[in-house]
Formats: C-alpha cells, structure tokens, sequence
C-alpha cells in the first residue's frame, strides 16, 4: 500500500489528543504536526506528558481524545509495513545485555525481516554513525551508560525507519556525550528520516528544528528555536552596559521599546521591536541623561530562562488542576 504524499510531508500529525489515567489527565488537547526531514524536540520537566506523547504516537498506548495519524495511518492499526518504517527508542537500555554489542544490532535486523546476508551493510552503517563499530564485539553489559544509549540507538535505525520516536535519550548522560548523541540524531535527519525528540533538558531545544514545550500536559508553546525567542519575549532582546547607574524608567516610554529589565545597577535587558532602529535612540536616551553606554549587544536568552517565562505566564493564564503525567515518567 502506498503511503499518501501529504502523510509523507507530514508524517507524524496529531489532532485534540488526549490522555487520562484514572480521571488524572496526563497530555490535554494537543495538537501537533512533524515535518519530513526534521528533528521537533518536545520538551518539558519529568512529568509533563512527553512519555505518553511518544507512546500513543508509537502505537503503544490509545488516546482517551483526538486522532493521531503517522505516515497517514492510526498507530493502533498499523500495518506490518508502515510498523517496519517506524522506530522507538525508549528511556530505559532494553536490550540483550549477553548479547554484543553486533548480535543486539543484529538481532533487532533480523526481527524486521533482514537476512543474515542483507543486515550486515546496515548494522556496519548503524554502529558507526553511533562510533561503536570499533567496539561490536564487547558485551553490551560491558558498556558504559553513554555507550548503551547509543547502542539503542543504532539498533533503533537498523533497519533504516522512516520516522523515530526517540525517549530521553541523553538522560543521565554527562554533556560531552548528550552533544555527540545529538550530532548523530542531526546525521539521521540529514538523511531524510523525521525524528521526535523528548528531553527535559530544556538547553537541548538549540539542536532541534523546532521545539514544542510541554507543561502539565500541555502545549504552551511551538516554533523554531529563534523564533521562539523572539515570540517569547515579544521583540529583539538588547543587553545593555552603562557607565553609570541608570533609572529604567527614563526607556519605558520610548516608542521602540517594549520592556526593560535592569539586573544591576549598570546594566538593562531592554526588549525592543527592532534592535537596529532602537539603538541609536537608545543611546541617546541614555546619554541625555548621564549614562553613556559602555556596551550593546544582542542577547540570547537561554532556554531555561525562555522556559521559565513560558511556565510562570502558563500558571497566570491556568491555575493547576489536577493535571499531569502522574501515572508515566515523562
């Protein structure tokens, strides 16, 4: 059966889903599209909802609420076929840890119909996008945790999916590694295959084609990584440094700005509409009153702190009410 081509542009789409355990809603209408080539990063703290995201999107668990269509189809009623175009890499190692590190890939090959012939090329290719090819003879139980990882992870594209679900997989990792896992993740999209990423390291957004933050079962926010600095904070971010204490107040009735934050006696976080128009007028602003700027530069806020801000405007917006991944890890 041939796959639609609108499900090949966007082959993971999920529409109003929803998900309860015992009347405790674990992921609350969410809606969301991926599209062919790209890595979207759901990210959120352990218990917003990202497990049972990519476990409804993977077949494993039905929504109470919504429709979820991957390469066109319900994952519950998944073909043989259009199930050997998927993969799932979960949170825990759940591989064959008697087995080495070659047998495991080889194994998984073979539980998707690759002869023993046709599954050498792409466990050889498998184990050294992930750097393990050196080691394919080592037990797996003889890896470390950063080894393991990637092991799942080369056994999770073995036999060359289309789209991958991939469940924490830097988690516990030290940041060195979780860098190299997400180089060999952009390798996998690079290649044309779609990948949804969980983490709840908030910084891993930078890697990603576009980001979807989940709160408390959530969406709260969806877009590339600097747009959704941008959308965040409403306009361009300037970091300003003076040479003298400065009252913000003397900005806040500048027609170019949308908000100033001072962290220090010398030094203002202004929010403007556009950074090249604002600065000059800026500067002056300052300088009528005392202040020359001894530095002007764009900031970048981190993740965390674009996080932080989405969360605390989620909480004005929507009391908590009971809502939460309480019966899954993610």
């Amino acid at each position: 059966m041939e796959t639609p081509a609108l499900a090949m542009d966007t082959p993971v789409q999920m529409d109003g889903v929803t998900r309860r355990f015992n009347g405790v809603t674990a992921v609350r209408d969410l809606s969301l599209t991926v599209a062919s080539g790209t890595i979207l990063g759901l990210i959120g703290p352990s218990g917003s909802g990202k497990t049972t995201t990519v476990r409804m999107l993977a077949g494993t668990l039905q929504p109470t609420d919504g429709e979820i269509r991957v390469l066109g189809e319900n994952p519950i009623r998944f073909s043989r076929h259009l199930r050997e175009q998927l993969a799932y890499m979960p949170q825990l190692f759940s591989l064959w840890p008697d087995l080495s590190v070659r047998e495991n890939a080889g194994f998984v090959a073979s539980l998707f119909g690759l002869s023993a012939l046709n599954r050498r090329r792409p466990i050889r290719q498998a184990l050294e996008l992930v750097h393990l090819w050196d080691t394919r003879d080592r037990l797996a139980r003889d890896l470390s945790g950063g080894e393991q990882r990637r092991l799942e992870l080369a056994c999770a594209v073995v036999h060359e999916p289309t789209v991958l679900f991939v469940d924490e997989p830097t988690a516990g990792i030290d940041p060195m590694l979780r860098l190299e896992i997400w180089e060999e993740l952009r390798q996998i999209a690079d290649e044309g295959r779609t990948l949804l990423v969980t983490t709840q390291y908030v910084a891993e957004a930078e890697y990603c084609d576009e980001v979807a933050i989940l709160v408390a079962g959530e969406l709260v926010a969806r877009d590339t990584p600097d747009e959704l600095r941008r959308s965040t904070y409403g306009g361009e971010v300037l970091e300003v440094d003076t040479d003298h204490p400065v009252d913000p107040n003397m900005l806040a009735n500048l027609a170019e700005v949308i908000s100033v934050q001072q962290p220090s006696a010398q030094r203002l976080i202004v929010v403007v509409d556009a950074a090249g128009t604002a600065s000059p007028r800026l500067m002056e602003a300052l300088a009528e009153n005392g202040a020359n700027v001894t530095r002007m530069t764009e900031y970048q806020p981190s993740f965390d702190e674009i996080f932080s801000e989405l969360v605390e405007r989620r909480q004005e917006e929507r009391p908590q009410e009971g809502v939460g991944d309480k019966a899954d890890a993610g």
